[in-house]
């Protein structure tokens, strides 16, 4: 670039994704006096999926904006919790995110995921397809143009991800009511619609199961269930719950 000298900022939610020298106060950019702020700012490092307001000189602009000689821009993060206008919240989940993608739907969320790396270019397709917000920390991913929605997850703890996304966007909880292994919905079942499924020692030990409508994989409460309420329940303490599910008792 060759062209207006502009003053950038970043908050401090977002100097993560900038080079070094842009993370404290305000730093000067070259820009070409034709793209936009949009632009400048993600050729900065930073997607656009986690940028809120844009500031030039105290007066927010759009990222379509072309920035003037002497600007101060100030690049603000999203605001919390998000809203995701024009659809249902649902969210796209890559390769990645495996663990992120059972914890959502075991608090009934909508979440699909890919177990496989079909490459940006499918999973923005999809994104856009089915409307679905994309979580990644692919950054590369986040900045193509065909996605639909997205949203950085900034944390590799599987803790921390699901508090961020349902900080984030504030979805709706129904636990126990999505299968985890597909994402289908849960159903209850008599002991003699999932017998055949079953091994010996659980038709021995359970008589109370619930199974997926889509790939029928059953339910019941397993060795594991109580890791899984912990985790249902302390989401629906901080984040709240749709309505309370009466299937709790429900884990493979």
């Amino acid at each position: 670039m060759n062209g207006p000298e502009i003053g950038i900022s970043f908050a401090s939610a977002l100097r993560l994704f900038a080079a070094a020298p842009r993370r404290e106060g305000r730093t000067t950019v070259v820009t070409d006096g034709v793209s936009t702020l949009g632009h400048v700012v993600e050729s900065l490092g930073v997607p656009l999926t986690e940028v809120g307001r844009l500031l030039a000189d105290g007066r927010e602009v759009p990222v379509s904006y072309v920035p003037a000689a002497g600007d101060h821009v100030e690049v603000e993060p999203v605001t919390r919790p998000q809203s995701v206008p024009g659809a249902p919240l649902r969210f796209l989940l890559d390769v990645h995110l495996g663990t992120l993608a059972r914890r959502l739907r075991l608090l009934g969320v909508d979440a699909a995921y890919e177990s496989e790396d079909i490459g940006d270019p499918a999973l923005a397709a999809r994104s856009a397809a089915e409307r679905r917000v994309m979580l990644s920390r692919d950054r590369g991913l986040l900045r193509r143009r065909e996605l639909w929605a997205g949203a950085y997850v900034y944390s590799d703890q599987p803790d921390e991800q699901l508090r961020d996304v349902l900080g984030r966007f504030a979805p709706a909880l129904e636990p126990w009511t999505r299968c985890t292994a597909c994402n289908g919905r849960l159903r209850e079942a008599d002991r003699e619609a999932v017998w055949e499924k079953l091994e010996h020692g659980t038709r021995r030990s359970y008589d109370v199961f619930a199974q997926c409508a889509e790939c029928e994989r059953p339910y019941w409460r397993g060795a594991h269930h109580a890791r899984l309420e912990a985790i249902v329940r302390d989401a629906v303490t901080e984040f709240g719950a749709a309505q309370a599910a009466p299937h709790g008792r429900l884990a493979d």
